[in-house]
């Protein structure tokens, strides 16, 4: 069977790590000094690489040649050719176990959990334990799990990944250090879906990888899913196909639409909405598109400087667009107000059999 593309790029080195600077400047600078912790928790949004984080710590623990090359230790990154990497990368080194807490959330699991954290390694140097969605442990095994982390055992290393920080207990959070992943941007999904594209030749237009990197919703792991099911259809892959196979329409649909908006014209805007209701997309997801691009031209509208934040989240085409829209924007209060409607169609659409109507609702009594 073929190897999924999210584990087929997943990054093998902490420098491939994108978009998570500051845990990747901290966690290297701590592996140059040799000087890792006995306990870490990764926290932050689904697919932005905890899990690969956690598993790159495993391989600079048990890296041979980090453990006999001195000079080769102060890159601060594993090796990727000793057996220990080699294992862990296939997931089958015995010293390196990973828990799911979403199915294995009891006290139970956590005793025998702590009874292998007595032995020592069977193979490598270190005993890696990653628990991946912590947050959904039980409370009783909470407690078991305290007193392990206030004295491991000196070969033993805690990983613990959640998307829910708050549900951890800080009796546990205390006794870690805590790194949190922030959201990918969209534009550095998109470079990586382009090499991804052009390393598997795949031939797509950059408008459909933008959808596919905007659908991901900031997880890598969600992007590189989506384009792996968009290229099983073969052949090329056009805007269209992309948003007829994932149900959601594209920003050049989002931007179009909100010109009509933002010009007042009604008509437009109600026949433009009729003909992606008729092509079946989901209207609910439009219209949280909506909310979103909408919200980006009053950002930069009030404030030009919010560019630099803009940037980050989209391609320069989509800025430029982004910058159009606000300059053609004359009645602030009205855009706002458009907004709040467009909210309020938002939370009764996802409740109502007729989702097309709250929305239509919404732009007639605005633009009436």
């Amino acid at each position: 069977m073929a190897l999924a593309i999210y584990r087929k790029y997943r990054p093998k080195v902490l420098a491939d790590i994108i978009g998570q600077d500051l845990v990747v400047e901290v966690l290297g600078n701590a592996a140059k000094a040799d000087k890792l912790s006995h306990a870490y928790l990764f926290h932050g949004p689904r697919g932005t690489g905890k899990t690969t984080a956690a598993r790159l710590l495993a391989k600079i623990a048990n890296c041979e040649t980090r453990d006999k090359d001195e000079a080769f230790r102060k890159k601060g990154e594993p090796c990727n050719k000793c057996l220990p990497c080699e294992e862990i990368d296939a997931g089958r080194a015995l010293d390196v176990v990973e828990l799911d807490a979403a199915s294995n959330r009891g006290i139970d699991e956590i005793r025998n959990l702590k009874e292998g954290i007595r032995l020592s390694p069977t193979s490598h140097k270190n005993k890696v334990f990653i628990i991946d969605e912590a947050h959904q442990l039980t409370k009783d095994a909470f407690g078991a799990l305290l007193k392990t982390l206030e004295e491991p055992p000196t070969h033993a290393i805690f990983v613990l990944a959640t998307t829910e920080d708050d549900k951890i207990p800080s009796t546990i959070s205390s006794r870690t250090q805590r790194f949190h992943f922030r959201k990918i941007p969209i534009r550095l999904i998109f470079e990586k879906l382009q090499k991804i594209s052009k390393i598997e030749k795949f031939t797509i237009s950059d408008d459909a990888l933008e959808l596919i990197a905007s659908a991901s919703e900031g997880s890598f792991r969600d992007a590189e899913s989506l384009l792996e099911q968009v290229a099983s259809i073969g052949g090329k892959m056009e805007l269209e196909t992309v948003e007829h196979i994932l149900g959601k329409v594209g920003l050049l649909r989002t931007s179009t639409l909100t010109g009509y908006l933002l010009e007042g014209n009604l008509s437009a805007s109600l026949e433009y909405l009729m003909d992606i209701n008729e092509a079946g997309f989901n209207l609910v997801q439009l219209t949280k598109d909506l909310i979103h691009y909408l919200r980006r031209i009053l950002t930069y509208k009030f404030d030009p400087k919010m560019e630099v934040y803009l940037d980050r989240e989209l391609t320069k085409d989509e800025l430029e667009t982004i910058k159009k829209h606000a300059m053609s924007i004359k009645d602030t209060d009205k855009a706002i107000g458009l907004v709040k409607a467009l909210i309020k169609a938002y939370s009764q659409m996802r409740y109502s059999p007729f989702a097309i109507v709250p929305l239509e609702i919404a732009v007639i009594e605005q633009l009436k």
